[in-house]
């Protein structure tokens, strides 16, 4: 297959979706990949390391109009048209007009975000992929930023007592907050509406936060926290309220796929919290978890710090272009019959991941989304 790799567009990204190691991986598979030039350059990837690993270096015209594979971390620019099929995090459940106008040329879009959670689609998530950069960038940030140390210290000074933390939100991206706070010393608590997340927030070490709420259906078929009952929800509030405010870092990451993120911390919370605390919120570019989150701006209210970035992932640019690389590679194994392209739409993963193909939404969601009725046979 020919393969083109485009430069990210958006302001803050650094990654770029294939690394030269993983560009590698896919020219021994037999395909030809082309890289526009300087994608990689902000990853640390120059582009004299994508020609060792046998890629064409080539222009944003060529590598967005090449027929074949187009690959890129967020929705690219395009026009696309039928013979490309274009892998990226198109976020489709949260604007489908615009992967419905990407679409209209007739290529296929394949969104990563809606990898199915199933075993065998572990190793091509981007999304987990991604989360386990952001969790750990969320904390290292607050450690940054709180004026105080994360461990205990005893020095001939005196006693330094640990910082606390609360994580909410116990999918990939809280865990892996969790699992670096504890690292960093901190004495950490973590929250998940979902009953099953409790054990996994104990097995990394951290307090498992238990409130008594009706929960039982707050997880769906995919493992994805679901929206809750305005009762449910206002009573989680008053119940989290004593947890925040005795501490000194809140990383919030909760959100519901296609929807507004779940609010966790109101006003009245944070005017709670102790002088000097910090709060990042994962959650931002959906509206965020804490009522006063500011997308890409830093807010400080009643002395407490609340941040709000949406470029976390990109803070660590070349791990996350070699995770999100070996994702792709494993993708398009997964989707090539003897090194050509096969859209088997009645493959589980296949069918989770085709938003458009010739021209028409074809995903279910993406199509309830935009009111569509149900796809033509």
């Amino acid at each position: 297959m020919r393969i083109s790799v485009v430069k990210e567009v958006l302001l803050l990204e650094k990654r770029v979706a294939l690394s030269p190691d993983t560009t590698a991986k896919l020219v021994s598979d037999g395909h030809d990949v082309s890289v526009e030039t300087g994608a990689g350059l902000q990853a640390g990837y120059p582009d004299s390391l994508y020609v060792d690993a046998g890629a064409t270096m080539v222009d944003a015209a060529t590598a967005s109009g090449t027929p074949g594979l187009v690959l890129a971390i967020n929705r690219p620019a395009g026009p696309f048209s039928a013979g490309q099929t274009v892998l990226a995090l198109l976020d489709p459940l949260w604007r489908p007009e615009e992967s419905q106008a990407l679409g209209q040329g007739g290529a296929t879009l394949i969104s990563l975000e809606l990898m199915p959670r199933i075993t065998r689609a572990q190793s091509m998530d981007v999304l987990s992929s991604m989360s386990t950069v952001s969790g750990t960038e969320a904390v290292l940030l607050a450690a940054r930023r709180l004026p105080k140390l994360f461990p205990l210290m005893m020095t001939a000074a005196g006693t330094i007592p640990a910082a606390k933390a609360l994580i909410l939100g116990a999918g990939v991206a809280g865990l892996q907050a969790i699992a670096t706070a504890k690292r960093l010393g901190a004495i950490v608590e973590g929250y998940d509406v979902r009953p099953a997340a409790a054990e996994q927030i104990r097995s990394l070490g951290a307090k498992a936060v238990e409130l008594e709420l009706e929960t039982s259906d707050s997880e769906d078929a995919g493992g994805y926290a679901k929206a809750q009952s305005e009762d449910v929800a206002a009573r989680q509030l008053e119940l989290l309220a004593h947890h925040v405010s005795e501490a000194d870092v809140v990383i919030t990451t909760a959100a519901i796929p296609g929807m507004a993120s779940p609010r966790l911390i109101t006003t009245d919370m944070v005017e709670a919290m102790r002088p000097g605390s910090v709060i990042v919120d994962l959650a931002a570019e959906r509206g965020g978890n804490c009522d006063l989150t500011k997308l890409d701006e830093e807010v400080i209210h009643n002395d407490v710090l609340i941040l709000g970035p949406s470029d976390m992932a990109s803070w660590s640019a070349q791990s996350a272009s070699q995770m999100f690389g070996n994702n792709l590679v494993t993708l398009i194994r997964h989707l090539s019959d003897d090194g050509e392209l096969v859209i088997d739409l009645d493959d589980e993963i296949t069918a989770g991941i085709v938003v458009a193909k010739d021209g028409e939404i074809l995903h279910p969601r993406v199509r309830g989304a935009l009111g569509l009725e149900s796809p033509s046979s």
